[in-house]
This record gives structure tokens, sequence and C-alpha cells, in this order.
């Protein structure tokens, strides 16, 4: 990311950058698939900030992801924030499903 993002998430928390939307398909028929149909498939993004980890039995818990990583992550388990107008989402590291590399 070429400019620093002015949240730091606390905890297990991740903020990520989403990728950009597909939107609607249209079908050679005519017919249009709205985007609600892929809703099942995860949502894609880029780690754009990462928290410090849990504390699990008095220890700290480290990070499996960094800044910059593309992950896949549950489209149902994050919120939405909009910083210096750019939608970023917030998730916890357990919605993360994998980092693609």
């Amino acid at each position: 990311m070429a400019k620093k993002l002015s949240l730091k998430p606390l905890g297990d928390r991740i903020v990520v950058l989403p990728s950009a939307k597909e939107g609607e398909k249209k079908l050679a028929s005519g017919i249009i698939i709205p985007e609600t149909v892929d809703k099942e498939k995860p949502a894609q993004g880029t780690v754009a900030a990462v928290g410090p980890g849990k504390y699990e039995d008095g220890k700290r818990i480290p990070m499996q992801v960094k800044v910059g990583d593309a992950v896949l992550f549950s489209k149902y388990g994050y919120d939405e924030v909009k910083i210096e107008g750019q939608e970023y989402y917030i998730i916890s590291e357990s919605s993360i499903l994998g980092v693609v590399s």
C-alpha cells in the first residue's frame, strides 16, 4: 500500500482492503445473475493492517498474516468501515480462510 492507514486494529483483528467487486454476470441468453447469487463464495482482499494478536493463557499469540498478504475470508464475518473515501473490512484472524500465494 502506498499510503499508511490511519486505523490500527486491536487484538486479533485485521483490516482488509477488499478486491474490486465483479458485479453482475450476464448469460448469453440475456439473463442477468446478480452478485447476491455468489454470496457463498469467500471474499478476497489485501491485508492493510494487522493487530498485535490475542492473549491466550497470559501469552500473546502472534498473527499468521502480515500487511500486503492476499487473503480469502468469510463473507459474513466482517465489519465495513470507510476511511478517507476507501472501504475497508475489519475481520478477526479466525475469519481468514487462507493466504493466496
